[in-house]
């Protein structure tokens, strides 16, 4: 099986006039279908960087990234916007619906850019809604949903192209703990249904709910660790 994700010695140097910066020094790393990794390290550790590359959001300086199968390493702004929008399902901190659309509209958006006709638009939003658990709430605007079903509309929005790869930046940022949990129980779903999620985090406890955890610091990999899921009691 060929991995989702290769990584081959993977750089990224940002320049300061003639200065060169390496924020990532070789990054390699497989990631296979249906794998739940989080990307750990303290701030300055190069993995919003890495995360960056990984999301096609960002072009390395040296090394190969093959994505199912693209190597977007070298691949033209254009082309990368492509794989971007077909591969990978984004969920970030700031949940970024609009508020003046409803739960369904948001989901449908990325389905839009794709040229989905209205019809199949709204039955593929419901879908994947469903698979969030808020099918009832289709209609309601943002302004009249909590916080964690926001956040879930937000994770129906990245699952609805059916993309190989969901990268969810620090998804609990802005969510109490009770509501991070029922957050976090919706990915481990997700993964369980045959997703592929790569969690960028720096706290531990949400860490703790993915499958496989790899740790950066200054810009190569520390530690890649699988680990066995515990439960938490809330």
């Amino acid at each position: 099986m060929e991995p989702i994700i290769h990584l081959d010695n993977i750089q990224k140097s940002y320049f300061m006039g003639s200065q060169a910066i390496p924020v990532l020094k070789g990054i390699s790393l497989d990631i296979h279908q249906n794998e739940y990794v989080a990307l750990m390290g303290p701030s300055g550790s190069g993995k919003s960087t890495l995360m960056n590359i990984l999301g096609c959001l960002d072009s390395p300086t040296g090394g190969t990234y093959v994505l199912n199968g693209h190597d977007v390493s070298k691949m033209p702004d254009d082309d990368l916007a492509d794989v971007r929008n077909k591969e990978i399902g984004f969920v970030f901190q700031q949940f970024n619906l609009l508020p003046r659309l409803t739960a369904a509209e948001n989901v449908a958006l990325p389905l839009i850019y794709a040229g989905v006709s209205k019809k199949d638009r709204m039955e593929r939003a419901m879908e994947a809604l469903k698979k969030v658990g808020l099918e009832t709430r289709s209609h309601h605007k943002s302004n009249e949903l909590s916080g964690g079903q926001i956040q879930r509309v937000a994770i129906a929005r990245a699952l609805v192209n059916n993309p190989s790869l969901l990268l969810a930046d620090e998804p609990t940022g802005n969510l109490d703990s009770k509501t991070s949990v029922e957050v976090m129980e919706i990915f481990s779903q997700i993964q369980a249904a045959g997703n592929t999620v790569v969690l960028v985090t720096h706290e531990e406890d949400i860490a703790a709910y993915a499958k496989r955890v790899v740790r950066l610091r200054d810009g190569l990999i520390e530690t890649d660790h699988a680990q066995v899921r515990h439960h938490h009691s809330v």
